[in-house]
C-alpha cells in the first residue's frame, strides 16, 4: 500500500475586510467584547457575486501551480464546505472544469467545521488504495450567507475563504498523512446548526461548544498522535478549526506542547471560516515558512455534528 503526503498548499480570501469597527455600526458591540469573547479583530467577506466556487478555485489553483503537475493528473477532487448554494453539479466538479481537470471523481462532503480533515481523510484512504495518485482537497466556505448580521453573538464570528491541498502517493515507506481519529456525537448535534431549510441561517449554543471543545477534544487530540506514532511534545506546529481564540488556547494549553511549537491563529484575521480554516491557515504557515517542511503538524477540526476529524501530516 503506497503511503501519502501534501505536496502543495494554496488558499484564497475576499479583499474586503470586515473590521470590528465596521460590525459596532452593525450590531450593538464593540470591539473590546470582541476580542475578549473571540480574539477576533477582522474578518473576510466576499462580494455578493463571489461564490463559494470561485473562492474554491482559486485556492486549489494556487495548490495545483505550486505542486508542478498538470492538470490531468488529479484523480479525484473533493470539496468541504457547509455554505454552498449549488447542489448540482457539485463544487468539486465546478472547480475540476474550471482548472480543466479532465476525468477527476468529483464530489463535496459536509461535515461542518470538521469538514476539511474529513475530507482530507476519505481522499488519504482513496490514494492509499490505488483509487487515485493526485487529489484536490478544498475548504470553501461563504459563511457571510449564513450570518445573522442582527444576532450580535454569532456575526462577530464568521468569514470567508478557501484553502486546499494537493495529496501525492508516495513510496510505502513515506507516510505523510497518519491514520485519522474521527467521529461524531449526534445526540448533541444541535449544538452548531444552519437553521431553516431555505433561508439558513448559522446558530450555535455557545458556552456547550465552549465546554465540549475544552473538556473533551484535548484527549481526541492526543489520540490523533498516537495514531501517527508520535508524542504531542514531538509536533512543530498545531492547526486547530479555527472557531475563536479562546478555544484554541483553552484546547493546546491541554496537549503538553513544547514552548516552541507554533500554534495556528489565524481567526485573529480570518475569523471563523468554517471548512474552511485548518486549510486556511495551514497554507499561511507554509507560505511564510514558519514550519519546516517535513515536520510534524497536528491538523484538528471540530464542530456541527457535533463532529472531529484531525491527523497528524508532515509540512510541505
Amino acid at each position: 500500500m503506497p503511503g501519502t503526503r501534501i505536496a502543495a498548499m494554496g488558499h484564497h480570501q475576499p479583499s474586503r475586510v470586515l473590521s470590528n469597527a465596521d460590525l459596532e455600526q452593525l450590531v450593538a458591540t464593540s470591539d473590546d467584547w470582541i476580542r475578549q469573547r473571540t480574539g477576533i479583530a477582522t474578518r473576510r467577506i466576499a462580494r455578493e457575486d463571489e461564490s463559494v466556487t470561485d473562492m474554491a478555485a482559486a485556492a486549489a489553483a494556487k495548490a495545483l501551480v505550486t505542486s508542478g503537475l498538470a492538470p490531468a493528473e488529479i484523480g479525484l477532487v473533493t470539496v468541504a464546505t457547509c455554505s454552498a448554494v449549488d447542489r448540482c453539479p457539485s463544487i468539486a466538479a465546478q472547480v475540476a472544469a474550471r482548472l480543466e481537470i479532465p476525468s477527476a471523481v468529483c464530489f463535496d462532503l459536509n461535515n461542518g467545521c470538521a469538514g476539511f480533515t474529513t475530507a482530507l481523510a476519505c481522499a488519504d484512504h482513496s490514494l492509499k488504495a490505488g483509487a487515485a495518485r493526485h487529489a484536490l482537497v478544498i475548504g470553501a466556505e461563504k459563511m457571510s450567507d449564513v450570518t445573522d448580521w442582527s444576532d450580535r453573538s454569532t456575526c462577530v464570528l464568521l468569514g470567508d475563504g478557501a484553502g486546499a491541498a494537493l495529496i501525492s502517493s508516495t513510496e510505502a515507506d513515506h507516510e505523510g498523512i497518519g491514520l485519522v481519529v474521527w467521529g461524531s456525537d449526534p445526540t448533541r448535534g444541535n449544538a452548531v446548526r444552519l437553521q431553516d431549510a431555505w433561508q439558513p441561517k448559522f446558530t450555535q449554543e455557545g458556552q456547550a461548544v465552549f465546554r465540549w471543545a475544552t473538556s473533551e477534544l484535548p484527549a481526541i487530540a492526543e489520540d490523533a498522535c498516537r495514531h501517527a506514532g508520535i508524542a504531542t511534545t514531538d509536533l512543530a506546529a498545531v492547526v486547530t478549526h479555527q472557531a475563536n481564540l479562546r478555544i484554541i488556547e483553552a484546547l493546546t494549553r491541554r496537549l503538553a506542547l513544547r514552548d516552541d511549537v507554533v500554534i495556528a491563529r489565524d481567526v485573529v484575521d480570518s475569523g471563523n471560516t468554517s471548512a474552511a480554516s485548518v486549510p486556511l491557515a495551514l497554507s499561511k504557515l507554509v507560505e511564510r515558512g514558519e514550519v519546516p517542511a517535513g515536520a510534524p503538524v497536528l491538523l484538528f477540526s471540530f464542530g456541527g455534528g457535533l463532529s472531529w476529524a484531525g491527523q497528524v501530516v508532515t509540512c510541505p
